[in-house]
């Protein structure tokens, strides 16, 4: 049978007619609904609110026998009625990296803020790291997985700094075991509220998901063994610069640390950061950024040590805290 029954049949794509854009939904008006309006009748097709529909209208979404349809326009029975396919915005395009290094074994970028490094549970669609890495051509090891091809650890999408990725299967082994054996010297320069007392520590403990909220960790007795080390660099009253230097490499292990010994991370509103104090130095985003990245080649022995500037956005807080 030809043409669509009287209730709504949806289309794929690309079905419709070459000179109409694609359809949502096409529908011939029944006897029983002659005389209805048409946003009224577009509503129950649609089972959407009569503001959307009318919505739909305004825009020219919706055509009766190839006219545009007015709201308040009453269809007529054996009228065909289509309703355009709403035009999805176009991807965006995965940002340029910066590569602070790079050898035929593996490569080591600047994350900046913002940008997931691998699609996971409780990230929000959008390019990642890894995209961008693919986007400009680099050989990724396979052993990472179809998702994270090269990844070996990772930075928290509002955390800009160091990442290293591999470009072969036997870096990518021998990185992970170098990384498992906490053989790798990481340190984060923060931001955090307050001033941690003593000026230097070290913060042994626990970490675990946390039951409540999937996407949060919280200290545990339970939980895996996680130790950061810290030292003061700047003391100002309500806040702090820090170096944190990890031992392991649990994830939002730094944020969580600092925030269960009552300094968190400026800016970091999951694990209690001050909102005053982040609104002060216009953060829009943890104050949280890996500055150094060292470690021997995975292959070649080769000592490999590199150190990220600040980006503008933790340079102008710090500006402002020093400035009061």
């Amino acid at each position: 049978m030809d043409g669509c029954p009287p209730s709504p049949c949806r289309i794929p794509r690309d079905e419709g007619a070459p000179d109409e854009p694609p359809s949502l939904l096409r529908r011939t008006v029944a006897p029983g609904e002659d005389g209805t309006r048409a946003d009224v009748l577009l509503a129950g097709w649609l089972d959407e609110p009569r503001s959307r529909v009318q919505e739909r209208l305004g825009a020219g979404d919706v055509r009766i026998d190839g006219q545009p349809a007015a709201k308040s326009r009453r269809v007529r029975a054996g009228e065909a009625v289509t309703v355009a396919a709403p035009v999805p915005p176009p991807a965006p395009a995965p940002p340029r990296l910066v590569v602070r290094w790079e050898d035929g074994h593996l490569l080591v970028v600047a994350k900046p803020a913002g940008l997931v490094v691998h699609p996971g549970a409780g990230t929000a669609r959008g390019p990642t790291l890894v995209d961008s890495l693919r986007a400009a051509g680099a050989t990724l090891a396979p052993a990472g997985g179809l998702d994270r091809p090269g990844i070996v650890h990772r930075l928290d999408r509002g955390t800009s700094g160091l990442l290293v990725v591999a470009k072969t299967d036997a870096a990518h082994r021998r990185l992970a075991r170098r990384f498992a054996a906490h053989d790798v010297d990481r340190r984060y320069w923060a931001l955090v509220d307050g001033v941690p007392n003593p000026p230097a520590a070290t913060i042994d403990a626990p970490l675990s998901r946390s039951t409540a909220r999937r996407t949060r960790f919280t200290v545990a007795a339970h939980g895996r063994r996680a130790v950061t080390h810290y030292d003061v660099e700047e003391a100002h009253g309500r806040a702090a610069v820090i170096t944190a230097r990890l031992e392991t490499g649990r994830t939002h292990q730094v944020r969580v640390h600092l925030s269960a010994v009552g300094h968190p991370v400026s800016g970091d509103a999951v694990y209690g950061a001050s909102a005053v104090l982040a609104a002060d130095l216009g953060l829009q985003r943890p104050a949280l950024h890996a500055r150094r990245l060292a470690f021997d080649h995975p292959l070649t022995g080769e000592r490999i040590a590199l150190e990220e500037p600040l980006p503008a956005d933790l340079e102008a807080a710090r500006h402002r805290l020093r400035a009061g």
